[in-house]
């Protein structure tokens, strides 16, 4: 989908949840109602998904719209840089996942690390936050703020889940197939040269 359209379906989406949340009156109420169902529409024409489907992806929150966080550990060992393999697509990425209720960067960061990869780690340095849509592809039809944390494992090693076939670790001239929906090779360098340097200016956007 061009760009430009995805973004004023967003924005149009946002404006109509929003709507939703603070609305009283019974006719706004419909108003938005009806707002939310023609971006459904008008995304179902321009992605060639379903209605239904689009509005269970896309029209299924309430509340004031706002990103979603994900968190992805960087985490160094035997020359490389760890990655799991995803089982939903069998491509590698690092272990991470959506920040879940009651959990911290921090914390998410751990939590994640220990179900995908085994490890118990501790997180010890912020790399980057990024906004998914500028990076990663496909783009999706909401916000998502990624953050990329360096860890340093304490122990652990690697164990079969619902989530990651294997794990293992590779030098930046030997990554597998990179499950781009996650994280780009340009991440992974990214993180391979923060790593590097101690003066690192964590990038934000």
């Amino acid at each position: 989908m061009e760009t430009p359209w995805l973004e004023w379906i967003m924005e149009l989406q946002s404006i109509a949840q929003a709507g939703l949340h603070y609305s009283k009156d019974i006719y706004d109420i419909e108003r938005f109602e009806r707002l939310r169902e023609i971006t459904a529409e008008m995304m179902s024409l321009k992605s060639g998904l379903s209605t239904e489907v689009v509005k269970d992806l896309f029209c299924n929150e309430k509340g004031y719209q706002t990103p979603k966080v994900e968190t992805r550990a960087v985490i160094f060992g035997d020359g490389g840089i760890l990655l799991v393999k995803e089982k939903t697509t069998g491509n590698w990425s690092l272990p991470g996942g959506w920040m879940d209720i009651n959990e911290s960067v921090r914390s998410n960061t751990v939590k994640e690390a220990r179900e995908e990869a085994g490890l118990e780690v501790v997180p010890v340095r912020l790399l980057a936050v990024q906004d998914r849509n500028k990076h990663n592809k496909p783009r999706y039809a909401y916000g998502i703020c990624k953050v990329f944390v360096l860890c340093d494992i304490l122990s652990g090693q690697f164990q079969a889940n619902t989530e990651t076939l294997e794990s293992g670790f590779f030098a930046i001239e030997e990554l597998p197939e990179i499950d781009n929906d996650k994280n780009t090779p340009e991440q992974i360098r990214m993180c391979f040269d923060a790593y590097r340097d101690s003066n690192w200016a964590v990038p934000f956007d």
